[in-house]
């Protein structure tokens, strides 16, 4: 596949050749692939053994004219009992649980090159909702690697018509459920995907940049490549990058 080459005023300047966009499409594998990475990152969460079975509570036993369960010492309130407020849970989640997930490395290696392909496919860069006016696949001159001031990024994403996509990515909305009380309000959409060979400098040029990830093309796999299992994120390669990803795909 041929590939053109734009500089930072977003003109092309020459072309290459590149194998790395005739993957097939298989939607089967990526989301595969990034349910495991996610599931391999989770947290052990569970309450405390001993949740709800700190107490004094005994049963009285028979002749009582009472249900025969735990209560409190200086009362007749029950305690310790799942049905019992601020008693012990019945089936609470085990901190133990194994939650990971397992994905051969043939299939990962797959997912990853197949979603690679799909940066490249107009049709499924659109259906995420990206906004751009630019020609697929997006590969920039190694000059771009070497921004180190964020205005310099935006002046290239303007000139190249990519900037509305930053702009639609501005529009964070509120969480639903109870992530909201705990320091996870918002959800920002997620933009551009920065893939370069060698940082010299624009990861913190663009990093501030809503939604932009920026990364060097060893770190790449299937989750930055197809957020939320959904392929087709509107992508940004350096010429050099696009050598080295050659090389490592092979």
């Amino acid at each position: 596949m041929d590939l053109n080459i734009i500089d930072l005023s977003g003109k092309s300047t020459k072309k290459i050749t590149s194998t790395l966009f005739d993957e097939p499409y298989r939607p089967d594998l990526i989301k595969k692939a990034v349910l495991a990475a996610q599931a391999n990152r989770m947290q052990p969460y569970g309450p405390h053994m001993y949740a709800g079975m700190r107490t004094s509570a005994e049963g009285w036993g028979p002749g009582r004219g009472v249900s025969r369960v735990a209560r409190l010492m200086n009362g007749s309130k029950a305690a310790r009992i799942p049905q019992a407020v601020k008693g012990r849970e019945a089936h609470p989640p085990k901190p133990e649980t194994d939650r990971t997930e397992k994905i051969n490395d043939k299939e990962r290696k797959k997912a990853i090159r197949s979603a690679l392909a799909a940066t490249g496919n107009l049709e499924l860069v659109k259906k995420r909702g990206h906004q751009f006016s630019a020609l697929l696949p997006l590969v920039v001159a190694d000059e771009f690697s070497a921004l180190t001031r964020t205005k310099d990024v935006k002046s290239f994403l303007e000139a190249a018509k990519l900037y509305d996509d930053i702009i639609r990515a501005k529009h964070t909305r509120v969480r639903a459920g109870k992530g909201k009380l705990r320091g996870r309000r918002y959800k920002q959409p997620k933009s551009i995907l920065i893939v370069t060979a060698e940082d010299k400098g624009v990861v913190k040029a663009a990093r501030n940049l809503a939604g932009v990830d920026v990364v060097n093309y060893d770190q790449l796999n299937a989750e930055l490549l197809a957020p939320g299992t959904h392929a087709g994120r509107l992508t940004i390669y350096t010429e050099s990058a696009i050598s080295k990803l050659e090389e490592k795909m092979q």
